[in-house]
């Protein structure tokens, strides 16, 4: 079996750097892999303290959503998933195309726009919701939509379409309401959940399964109705299965050292997002196209705030086969100040560690002062 079905990542995910006009902007993408056409994109301010933006081709290109607002769903005239990047259409200029501003846009492959319709069935406890799902089946990952109607409480099956069991859930009405999120290291009882709009320590409904990980397959997961999901509204969700050499999500263990804990990924990561799980944190982004060199990872925006991109005097170093946690003190975001405390990652891959075809990468370069 070869050790990855994904020798180059950027035919799947990729990050887009651009600096804003105030007028109607067409981003072009310099993916390695060629071509790329976006099927769910998050944009955000580096340097301006605005709001993040997602949309997606689900929903209608169109409509955006906020990670760091419980806001419902806007329209953003003129804005669209073009195939090799995308534009920002001339009225809504604030969060996503200020003159002279820069930009990051992370962005994912599902199935280029293409969904596959699902019924409902049933009307008690485990039901399935009525829906549609755009899986891409190499890269591990599905937009899904869905609706609730006025039903009992218990258990609702969505159909996701992957193949593979998810493990990195976000869910958002898209009427307000908050951003509910699985991660297979953050629910260890079912009942624990975590926001992605959200600085909160992860949130216990007790008895009720939030997160039911007895029915999280590779064809469905499972939410408690009334408790992530509302009655009457429409939703979409996020859905990650990992990829050998391509995506991983998993946890560590902080020690509030400089020399701090190493992630094996099995991939050199191009994206990392983090949340410590513990106690009350922010959500950390770094990836590798806002910043080149190691020691690595110093400029992070944070996914449940609007602030402008902030630097660090250590991050994390980007390894060939995954990554080293460096921050602490003041600094510790990716570290805890206090030992022992859980963090999350959710981790894109730039490159495999190891080909299909049995061929290693190298580490980044590393940045030193002299």
């Amino acid at each position: 079996m070869a050790y990855t079905t994904i020798d180059d990542p950027s035919a799947y995910f990729h990050t887009q750097l651009y600096t804003g006009t105030g007028s109607a902007l067409s981003i072009t993408n310099d993916a390695n892999a060629g071509d790329f056409k976006p099927d769910w994109i998050w944009l955000k301010s580096r340097n301006n303290a605005t709001n993040h933006n997602v949309f997606d081709s689900s929903r209608g290109e169109t409509k955006r959503l906020y990670p760091n607002l419980t806001d419902a769903e806007d329209t953003v005239s003129g804005f669209t998933l073009d195939s090799d990047g995308f534009s920002t259409g001339t009225s809504s200029v604030g969060d996503i195309n200020v003159s002279a501003k820069t930009y990051v846009a992370w962005q994912w492959k599902a199935n280029g726009g293409t969904t596959t319709s699902v019924s409902a069935t049933g009307t008690a406890h485990e039901s399935t919701m009525a829906g549609t799902h755009q899986a891409n089946t190499t890269a591990g990952f599905s937009i899904v939509t869905f609706s609730t109607a006025s039903e009992d409480l218990g258990d609702k099956l969505i159909t996701h379409g992957i193949g593979k069991k998810p493990e990195w859930i976000i869910i958002k009405s898209r009427s307000s309401g908050d951003w509910y999120c699985h991660h297979i290291s953050a629910n260890t009882n079912d009942s624990k959940y975590i926001r992605l709009n959200l600085s909160n320590a992860p949130s216990d409904s007790g008895s009720r399964n939030t997160f039911d990980t007895s029915n999280i397959t590779t064809t469905q997961f499972a939410v408690d109705h009334n408790n992530i999901v509302a009655d009457n509204h429409n939703h979409v969700a996020y859905v990650f299965a990992p990829i050998q050499g391509y995506s991983k999500f998993g946890s560590y263990t902080a020690n509030n050292s400089t020399d701090g804990p190493f992630v094996y990924l099995g991939f050199k990561p191009a994206w990392i997002m983090i949340r410590n799980t513990s106690a009350a944190a922010d959500w950390p982004i770094a990836d590798t196209k806002r910043e080149v060199g190691n020691p690595f990872a110093q400029e992070i925006l944070f996914a449940n705030v609007n602030d402008a991109e902030t630097s660090y005097a250590n991050g994390v170093d980007f390894l060939s086969n995954g990554f080293k946690v460096r921050s602490t003190g003041s600094n510790g975001v990716f570290n805890a100040n206090n030992t022992s405390h859980n963090f999350i990652y959710m981790a894109f891959a730039e490159h495999p560690f190891v080909s299909s075809k049995g061929v290693p990468t190298t580490a980044r370069w590393l940045n030193l002062l002299l």
